[in-house]
């Protein structure tokens, strides 16, 4: 499969609270597009050695500046980019409007939710169980819950003009099924935008009554 990427680059952010499935969903879509993958928590995960001189506040921050610096680099050379983080607040998505203005650069937002709580405590409270690298991350269903607390309502912005889809990764949607949704929503919004050429090669792994 080859893509254009002869027009403007696109910036797809994802969106999500942990366990929603954002991080499968962003690896599936970069790996369609063959565009980088930036994720935050693979800054996040190695600070670890400074959580005794910083607070949660500040390694948090920095993971967002490091990501969003690389990004920059990334869009300033032309190339699209998928972002894996939580997009928790408005704030964030102004920063990423800053940073594909410059450039010509369009924003995307792919928003993971879980509509079926069940399976989203489950799909959380295994992953805590499993995964000792992200020790930053809520382990437990109590944790996630006092993490959502504490974005006081920011969480649920408006994004203005910004092209948003919602997924909900709990549906019985198979992930193949999810991915070609979005790409049609990709291509759809990057033809629109004049951003990256998206080609017939991705819309033919869409299932029938999705391609365009």
């Amino acid at each position: 499969m080859e893509v254009r990427m002869d027009r403007s680059p696109l910036i797809i952010a994802m969106k999500g609270h942990p366990g929603t499935g954002k991080s499968t969903l962003a690896h599936a879509i970069a790996t369609a597009l063959r565009i980088p993958l930036i994720d935050k928590d693979d800054v996040r995960n190695h600070t670890h050695p400074l959580s005794t001189s910083s607070s949660a506040k500040q390694l948090n921050d920095l993971s967002y500046l490091v990501i969003w610096q690389i990004a920059k680099t990334q869009v300033d050379m032309g190339l699209s980019v998928v972002i894996d983080s939580p997009l928790s607040c408005l704030a964030y998505l102004d920063h990423l409007k800053e940073i594909a203005a410059p450039v010509g650069a369009h924003v995307v937002i792919i928003e993971c939710v879980s509509h079926d709580e069940a399976k989203w405590r489950q799909r959380l409270e295994e992953r805590g169980t499993n995964d000792v690298a992200s020790w930053h991350k809520p382990l437990t269903w109590y944790d996630l819950k006092k993490l959502v607390e504490k974005y006081d309502g920011c969480y649920n912005y408006d994004v203005g003009d910004v092209p948003k889809m919602v997924v909900d990764t709990t549906s019985q949607a198979k992930m193949e099924e999810l991915v070609s949704a979005v790409l049609r929503f990709i291509a759809t919004h990057a033809d629109t935008a004049g951003g990256c050429g998206v080609d017939n090669q991705i819309l033919e792994m869409m299932p029938p009554g999705l391609s365009t």
